[in-house]
């Protein structure tokens, strides 16, 4: 995902200055909200990002259902693109046109609620949320302990791979280990006599966060390392277990099985790259992109260091939560309780039984949520086997550290990861800037 610009520093005065006029102008000013007497609804706003194509289509049909069965609370879609959420949902807070309900990516939590912007969930609210989903995506819901909304859409990540490339470099199956994963990339990669990337074996890319900071987190997290320390104020980056994801990486670069100028979105889907590690929601556009040949994709866990070890992969997502200064907050949770806990039945002829409208919201447009049993009913008959290991992952996945200063926390780690991939600097320098820079940035932010 493209890094979001911090504005968490900038006073309300200058956040009102800074807004585009345009953004003000479009889908920024509050409907009447009445007071909830027959005849004068409330009107909760919910901001998302889901604001074209099939993103946008899919949640407006259960906020139909929701307006045509409730006359008294009725609920109106806005929606921004994702590179433009968090400054819309900090700008329109400064300004006193908050939407009530908010789609944030988790990641900002922390500095959302630190700006006094999401409201902690009521308690009946916060047990069912802890009780429905998996630990990955209640942690990633919450901060300091506290739950702050319903968790939507999340990701975990695996590693995918062409079943044709391995095959004809003599390889059986996908790599279990980190050493297996190497001497398979070594292997697949292919250049011709001039020395450009004709394959890659391990598909490194600078194309965004995912292809970046995702896959080089969800190495970390299967080496047992993590990128922030648990109380949130420094980075543990220079461990152990961050040197060897970083020596791997750089391995992989020098030695040529890996290629980060090539954009691995493309390369994949055109067989170009042999593996690389990304999150579930890629398998929906692969399939509709690749047509016949999305028959040569599988997908199987994260190799490990050794074998073995304890699984663990990244998990990222997001969440719908209920603004700290929305006039409605009980018509909001109320919605929201609706739209993430009832369970209604699966429409599908395919598939049998119940699963919760957000649920099925997600698996119509190839995501996944952090309800294992919504999962496994709404997947039960799927025919796409390379969703599995995303749902297994539930029950081992780590969710992206949410402290105040984790996006640009971020956005700094992939700065020192990308200056490593193209040589601009050496693992240890890698490690050491990262160390510096992020613990500057983290330690502020509280």
């Amino acid at each position: 995902m493209t890094p979001v610009r911090r504005t968490s520093g900038l006073s309300r005065r200058h956040f009102a200055l800074a807004l585009p006029s345009a953004l003000l102008a479009s889908g920024c000013s509050a409907p009447h909200k009445g007071t909830g007497r027959p005849g004068d609804p409330i009107v909760l706003t919910l901001l998302s990002h889901y604001a074209s194509g099939v993103l946008k289509g899919a949640l407006q049909g259960p906020v139909d259902e929701w307006n045509a069965t409730h006359d008294r609370v009725k609920v109106q879609t806005k929606a921004v693109e994702f590179t433009d959420l968090l400054t819309t949902f900090m700008v329109r807070q400064a300004a006193g046109l908050g939407a009530d309900i908010l789609h944030p990516y988790c990641l900002w939590n922390g500095q959302l609620v630190r700006a006094g912007v999401l409201r902690p969930a009521p308690a009946e609210h916060a047990e069912e949320i802890t009780r429905g989903y998996g630990e990955a995506a209640v942690d990633a819901a919450s901060v300091g302990g506290q739950v702050y909304g319903y968790p939507t859409e999340v990701q975990t990540y695996a590693l995918y791979y062409n079943k044709r490339l391995l095959r004809e470099a003599g390889i059986d199956g996908p790599p279990r280990t980190w050493r297996e994963l190497e001497e398979t990339a070594y292997r697949t990669a292919r250049r011709d006599r001039y020395g450009n990337t004709l394959v890659q074996g391990f598909g490194l890319s600078t194309v965004d966060d995912s292809t970046t900071v995702g896959q080089t987190l969800a190495l970390l997290n299967a080496a047992g390392g993590r990128f922030v320390s648990e109380d949130g104020r420094s980075t543990a980056i220079d461990s152990p277990a961050g040197r060897a994801v970083f020596d791997l990486e750089h391995r992989l670069v020098v030695r040529g099985a890996s290629s980060p100028g090539v954009n691995v979105y493309k390369a994949f889907r055109s067989g170009q790259v042999a593996m690389v590690v990304s999150g579930g929601w890629w398998t929906g556009s692969l399939k509709t992109q690749m047509g016949k040949d999305y028959g040569d994709v599988g997908v199987a866990p994260l190799p490990l260091p050794e074998a073995g070890g304890k699984r663990a992969t990244l998990s990222t997502g997001f969440m719908l939560g209920v603004n700290a200064a929305s006039k409605h907050p009980r018509a909001a949770w109320e919605f929201l309780r609706w739209l993430n806990t009832e369970k209604v039945n699966v429409k599908s002829a395919k598939v049998g039984g119940k699963a919760t409208r957000m649920s099925s919201l997600q698996v119509s447009v190839g995501s996944l949520t952090g309800r294992a049993d919504d999962m496994r009913t709404l997947l039960g008959a799927h025919s796409d086997a390379n969703l599995r290991p995303f749902l297994d992952a539930l029950a081992y996945a780590v969710p992206e550290p949410n402290v105040p200063g984790a996006q640009q926390a971020k956005s700094l780690l992939r700065k020192n990861i990308e200056a490593m991939w193209t040589g601009q600097q050496s693992v240890d320098e890698a490690l050491r800037s990262t160390r510096r820079q992020v613990d500057r940035e983290v330690s502020r932010s509280w």
